[in-house]
């Protein structure tokens, strides 16, 4: 598994087969800002950062941890 970072696109990749990708949009947020739109969560606006974290939960979940692992709750927030 791996994932490949541009300036504009994130793909997270497990062999040859795409997973989740993501991809930076400079209208897609109301502020001007922009927004990153990850392929999991389409109706969802992300930060780079959030995009990333949703590229590695998608990559956990590849891996076989479910939702309810700690490393994946506490990326999710849902560590109490």
């Amino acid at each position: 598994m791996a994932i490949h970072i541009t300036d504009d696109t994130m793909t997270l990749k497990v062999g040859d087969r795409a997973v989740a990708t993501t991809r930076f949009s400079q209208h897609a947020a109301a502020n001007g800002n922009g927004a990153w739109i990850v392929s999991t969560k389409p109706a969802r606006l992300f930060t780079r950062d959030q995009a990333i974290t949703a590229l590695t939960v998608a990559e956990l979940g590849e891996s076989g941890h479910p939702d309810s692992h700690p490393l994946v709750a506490a990326l999710l927030g849902r560590v109490p």
